[in-house]
């Protein structure tokens, strides 16, 4: 909702709106800033719509018996759901390029619309997490940028179904795995996505994601094995730092080099490098160019971001990873390196641990070795109607199972407090979640007591 209100803001409409984090009191520092930007807020008791003139937009997870929606039914304002009112104006944009997949999307936006920036191109971004190319002190919240209304990058998402809603210039497909839907859904809802577009960015590597290819009339794609991608990389030239990875990028259609540097590291990164240039590439961008203009990404909050590392030189890392897919490229760039690794998880819904527990469960055992130790505690809850008969526990149980070592502390706090215990020189300390702002305090605060 944040950025999409950035955009909606920047194009020059009046923007107020409620919270529960705000009323519950967490991230003050942001609603803050939001309120010295000129963004209106009120506690969500009804009390921010007034006449029915204005718009009330909402994200998929708010209820109808929150204030806010019963009292614009009864003053009859225009209801839009985020992703309808971010469609909109997609849409309406003369160049669109739409990142979707189940993982990697955050990322391959940012860098995507870095390189459209770089190359002169002033895209409108609308992202899911915050642009370290694009914050400052100012902003330090820039998970949009507003930019001159010709060209629109935005992540869209499959998890409620709105990926429907967009029709792209360029459509990205980075990969499918199970999240919040069925496989037979996720294929259904990608499947038609590739085909609205004019230029479908694929990757081949992901056998459903090929498989779709198949069916699109025009298709650039990208893979780091496959034979017949039209961007890859050069067998034996992939070289992983701890801060970035280094690679030769081939053009089959004219089979050049390019060299490649990725400052972020993980191959999935390098996976992400590869879709972002393609895909610009598709909007008319020379290869070369591209790639030039990665050497100067620099990554986004809580996507495997380096907090720091203590005196005792144990370091922590903030990161997005909430499903298997995420979770599994996180932890095995982990274990590309030396160290034992402590991986906290904070589940981010009941339902989603429900519908993925146990492929989750397998990724915790099956990445991380015998030394290694998983803790989770129960899922992040801010009010509203869930069933939350199924928790944390079960998912502990199951990774035990497997033979991977892991615990339950039903608390955050309490988690931390066994880390602090558990840390020793030289591990590597994962705060993993999605969904909660307060984790990446919660992992500087950890970095602190460490």
């Amino acid at each position: 909702m944040l950025p999409l209100a950035q955009i909606v803001k920047g194009l020059g409409a009046e923007v107020g709106g409620s919270d529960r984090s705000f009323d519950q009191g967490r991230t003050p520092d942001k609603f803050a800033w939001l309120e010295k930007r000129g963004f209106e807020l009120f506690p969500q008791d009804g009390s921010g719509i007034t006449n029915g003139d204005q718009v009330l937009v909402a994200s998929a997870a708010i209820e109808d018996t929150v204030p806010e929606v019963a009292k614009a039914k009864e003053l009859g304002c225009t209801r839009l759901t985020r992703a309808e009112l971010l469609a909109q104006l997609f849409n309406a944009a003369p160049t669109s390029l739409a990142v979707g997949g189940t993982s990697g999307k955050s990322t391959t936006t940012a860098m995507l619309g870095w390189i459209l920036e770089r190359t002169g191109h002033e895209p409108t971004i609308m992202n899911g997490a915050v642009m370290k190319n694009f914050a400052s002190a100012d902003n330090p919240f820039a998970s949009a940028v507003v930019g001159d209304g010709k060209v629109f990058v935005s992540e869209v998402d499959e998890s409620d179904g709105s990926i429907a809603l967009y029709d792209p210039t360029v459509a990205v497909l980075l990969n499918i795995s199970l999240d919040h839907k069925s496989m037979e859904e996720l294929r259904t809802l990608f499947g038609n996505f590739l085909r609205r577009a004019n230029v479908a960015v694929v990757n081949l590597d992901d056998d459903d994601c090929e498989f779709l290819a198949r069916k699109c009339p025009n298709v650039l794609s990208f893979a780091l094995k496959h034979e017949k991608a039209t961007f890859t990389i050069e067998p034996g030239t992939i070289e992983e730092h701890p801060d970035g990875i280094d690679a030769l990028l081939v053009d089959r259609r004219e089979d050049v080099g390019h060299s490649l540097r990725v400052p972020m590291p993980g191959r999935h990164n390098l996976e992400n490098a590869l879709a972002a240039i393609t895909a610009a590439v598709a909007a008319g961008v020379e290869v070369h160019d591209a790639a030039m203009a990665l050497a100067s990404f620099k990554g986004l909050a809580r996507r495997f971001d380096v907090i720091g590392t203590s005196e005792r030189g144990v370091t922590v890392i903030d990161d997005f990873g909430h499903n298997p897919e995420k979770a599994r490229a996180t932890l095995r760039t982990l274990k590309a390196q030396d160290g034992r690794v402590i991986a906290f998880f904070q589940p981010h819904g009941y339902g989603p641990l429900r519908q993925m527990g146990r492929e989750l469960a397998h990724t915790f055992a099956k990445e991380l070795g015998p030394e290694d130790h998983t803790l989770m505690c129960e899922p992040v809850y801010f009010g509203g109607t869930v069933d939350r008969s199924e928790g944390s526990e079960r998912i502990v149980d199951l990774i035990q199972q497997e033979g991977g070592s892991a615990e339950y502390i039903e608390t955050r706090e309490g988690c931390g407090e066994r880390i602090v215990k558990l840390a020793r020189p030289g591990d590597r300390v994962v705060i993993m979640g999605a969904r909660d702002d307060t984790l990446t305090m919660f992992a500087r605060d950890l970095l602190e007591r460490l």
